[in-house]
């Protein structure tokens, strides 16, 4: 084979397996999330993609009743579940306590300072409250 032959055979080849690579990466994922989504069970508490925390309370044909406040429970589809609490890392944990309104253990809120002229913001201007 001369360059040439070779060069374009390569050229031929690279988006190919390019291709092949994305297809089958594809279908890893689908096959894991379709697996994650149906081993959910009641009394998980769960994330889902919109950023809801909440638990499971019952399930139906491809539909989950969550609890997301005492005595609040919303109907969702199973595919918008994200991840199990359980499962999220550390620094997503710190922001589910912020989202919760609950101070994170080690990196407390600080609040403005509020004057008789307003609250002072984190650049030390000051506007009303």
């Amino acid at each position: 084979m001369n360059d040439g032959s070779f060069a374009s055979l390569l050229i031929l080849l690279l988006p190919l397996l390019l291709i092949v690579f994305m297809v089958f990466s594809g279908r890893r994922r689908q096959r894991t999330m379709q697996d994650f989504q149906s081993s959910l069970a009641v009394g998980e508490k769960v994330v889902l993609t919109s950023g809801v925390y909440g638990t499971i309370t019952g399930t139906d044909e491809g539909v989950l009743h969550l609890e997301i406040a005492p005595g609040t429970v919303i109907r969702v589809d199973r595919r918008a579940v994200g991840v199990r609490e359980a499962e999220m890392s550390r620094d997503q944990v710190a922001g589910t306590a912020a989202a919760r309104g609950e101070e994170p253990a080690d990196d407390p809120v600080q609040d403005p300072v509020v004057t008789a002229e307003g609250a002072v913001d984190d650049e030390g201007q000051r506007g009303r409250p």
